[in-house]
């Protein structure tokens, strides 16, 4: 009996976790392509292959299903943006960026969500969105405070203000490349962002 407790205990963040990655999955292309406003919960649940009651069981509301999916998103991107403390300042930082390239790639649907989301006045998402936020630049922050510990840098930058310029590059250049500039490859666009954060460093 102890046996079979244990097992279900093991097994059911695993099921979890494959129902929201489905729900993820399907929320995103279907948001990608109307907006959050016009996509249903059955909708969501259909393309999901879940019940429309296994939604709300999980989720409350299509409110609290997006939120929760625009948390999942981002844990996701800080997997990407998590510091290499194995690598010189430097390569951890083009690492990190060319981590986040891949990830907007792979996720087109919820980068534009995170987008439109962030600077939609007011978001119904805002207080989840004002958090995840400062997930992402406390990560980013961590990669950008090495490269100050170990390279001379300019001290009249703040250096949240270069986190914000590093965050959000990225996420301009990704999106356009996907956009406008599908033919521009990752490297071009890397090698774009690696010089403008460079430029942080003093000569």
């Amino acid at each position: 009996m102890s046996t079979e407790m244990s097992d279900t205990t093991v097994k059911r963040p695993e099921r979890t976790n494959a129902t929201k990655q489905k729900l993820f999955d399907a929320s995103m292309q279907l948001i990608g392509e109307r907006g959050p406003a016009e996509v249903t919960v059955d909708e969501i649940a259909a393309a999901a292959g879940v019940s429309k009651g296994t939604v709300y069981y999980n989720f409350g509301s299509k409110t609290e299903l997006i939120s929760q999916l625009l948390e999942y998103g981002v844990s996701l991107l800080e997997q990407r943006l998590a510091p290499d403390e194995s690598l010189p300042s430097l390569e951890a930082l083009e690492r990190m960026l060319s981590s986040t390239l891949d990830f907007f790639e792979e996720y087109p649907s919820f980068t534009q969500l995170l987008v439109s989301e962030l600077w939609r006045t007011p978001s119904a998402w805002r207080d989840t969105l004002v958090m995840l936020r400062e997930r992402l630049f406390l990560l980013a922050g961590n990669t950008l405070s090495r490269v100050a510990q170990e390279h001379p840098v300019r001290e009249e930058v703040q250096p949240q203000a270069m986190v914000g310029l590093t965050l959000g590059a990225t996420l301009i250049v990704g999106l356009d490349r996907q956009v406008f500039h599908p033919e521009r490859s990752k490297a071009e666009a890397l090698t774009a962002l690696m010089t403008v954060m460079t430029g942080y460093l003093r000569d």
